[in-house]
């Protein structure tokens, strides 16, 4: 009776053993606090105001002036005069020029009778003239599309070429109407970048931006785009451009912001210490005062929100998550900026999966 007792005990032990580990696992969730998942964040992320990624706006870095959105608004309807009078009213901002033009411009490539009717009324208006060359180049990069070159067509190549050569006698008629005005030039930087100029070419052109607008964000950013290795240039002329930049540039120009992009540009690491190393922390923290002194200026100006979008990134990154939170209340609603644009259709789901971390980090320190 003794052997077949010990017997039984032997067999029952491990069902005694799996009996105390799973009651231990059950107290121990019991009275342990769980991290917050994904939709905790996210409400969370709500109860701070921010928007879900259903309501982000992803065709805009930051909310389009009323104005502009009226002008717009009034072309789409065939009415180009409130367009006219938007850029005779801008005078000499040429970084809201250029802006401004590019927004009219696409509005173009997708449906010009109205700008047809503005070049009938008035035949030698520059502003006109810049619109045209405008929508003739984003016309040229629609038809080549946004995939590698590899994966676009012969007839999609020979069409961007056709189309990038005829904007180059429309950016050079609205030079000639307006020669003080950069931004014909600026306009010509995405014909070069496409064409594959050579680098003197480029700097002949850059020279004739410079002369106008020494410190224009929209020229800046551009150029950077030509230098960079996927492009016309290489890693190290893209970091040396966006180096010698920023540090010519005032504080309050946004050019902080060219370290930063030429950074995210040929990332290639997954290693996240890589963006906490001293050099990075600096420029982050350059970027913050650069984009203090803006907001304290020109709340409004250009390119303010894609440096907002960068710092808030990076911030994330280098585990500043508060310094990281207050950059993403300032841009929140409007994620067409690096690095969330290009995830394609993902872009809104992928910016607020990084706020939404963020947003867990700041309530988990408080």
């Amino acid at each position: 009776m003794t052997v077949l007792l010990w017997i039984l005990a032997v067999l029952a032990l491990p069902l005694v053993i799996a009996a105390l580990w799973f009651t231990g696992v059950f107290v121990k969730e019991l009275f342990s606090p769980s991290p917050p998942g994904p939709d905790a964040t996210a409400l969370a992320a709500e109860r701070l105001g921010l928007l879900p990624a259903e309501r982000q706006d992803t065709e805009h870095a930051a909310p389009p002036p009323a104005a502009w959105s009226a002008a717009l608004a009034a072309a789409r309807g065939g009415d180009w005069a409130p367009a006219a009078e938007l850029l005779r009213a801008n005078g000499r901002d040429w970084e809201r020029r250029s802006v401004l033009t590019a927004e009219l411009g696409t509005l173009a490539a997708e449906e010009d009778g109205w700008l047809l009717a503005w070049e009938a009324a008035r035949p030698d208006d520059p502003d006109a003239a810049v619109v045209r060359a405008q929508s003739t180049v984003r016309l040229a990069w629609d038809l080549r599309g946004a995939r590698q070159a590899r994966y676009t067509s012969r007839e999609q190549f020979e069409g961007f070429g056709r189309m990038l050569s005829a904007a180059r006698k429309e950016i050079a008629r609205a030079a000639e109407l307006n020669p003080e005005d950069p931004t014909p030039y600026v306009v010509e930087i995405w014909v070069a970048l496409g064409l594959g100029c050579s680098h003197a070419e480029m700097d002949e052109l850059w020279e004739r931006i410079t002369s106008r607008a020494p410190y224009h964000y929209g020229a800046h950013y551009a150029a950077l785009q030509y230098w960079c290795a996927k492009w016309r240039g290489s890693k190290e002329l893209a970091f040396d451009f966006a180096r010698r930049a920023a540090e010519r540039a005032p504080v309050g120009s946004l050019l902080t912001v060219l370290p930063l992009v030429a950074r995210f540009e040929h990332d290639e690491t997954t290693d996240v210490a890589a963006d906490s190393t001293p050099e990075m922390l600096s420029l982050v923290d350059a970027g913050l005062a650069d984009a203090a002194a803006c907001a304290a200026s020109d709340p409004g100006r250009p390119g303010l929100a894609q440096l907002r979008h960068l710092l808030a990134y990076y911030l994330h990154l280098q585990d500043r998550h508060a310094a990281a939170l207050e950059q993403f209340r300032l841009v929140d609603g409007h994620v067409d900026a690096l690095p969330w644009s290009y995830r394609g259709e993902d872009t809104a789901s992928y910016y607020c999966r990084v706020r939404n971390e963020t947003v867990g980090m700041v309530a988990e320190t408080v």
